[in-house]
């Protein structure tokens, strides 16, 4: 069932780049970041109130809100940098090179969570990888 979860997660990855391409045209990115994560926070919180789960907060260990704190700053960071590129290129290559984030996810994933790559992983990873490369050379 994972993988139509995964499936659905592209899907609307596509479309939010489309639709920010066009949103974030003559606005400033990170007004039109700020905006983006106020829709998000709003919705994804009315989720979590309407589904109960808001009541699981007292049983975070202080390591997962460490670590979702972090994983936060880095979500921020790359919307941040993600409306900056959409709004000087072009989204087809901008969304493109933004998969890179796969391969480097591959990567770390092997080096800090000791995760096995095995060779269709490491083939995969060097071919989002190649091409990255061939989308940024001119």
């Amino acid at each position: 069932m994972w993988w139509i979860y995964a499936l659905l997660s592209a899907f609307f990855a596509a479309l939010t780049a489309i639709f920010a391409k066009v949103g974030v045209e003559n606005v400033n990115s990170n007004l039109a970041t700020a905006i983006r994560t106020v829709v998000v926070l709003v919705m994804i919180w009315m989720i979590v109130f309407f589904r109960n789960e808001y009541k699981a907060i007292g049983e975070l260990s202080s390591r997962n809100w460490i670590f979702l704190t972090i994983s936060g700053f880095a979500t921020g960071f790359s919307w941040i940098f993600y409306f900056k590129a959409l709004q000087m290129g072009e989204v087809s290559k901008v969304a493109g090179i933004d998969k890179l984030s796969l391969a480097l996810t591959i990567i770390f994933a092997v080096i800090f969570l000791g995760e096995t790559l095995t060779w269709k992983t490491a083939v995969g990873a060097s071919l989002i990888i190649a091409g990255t490369l061939f989308l940024i050379w001119k």
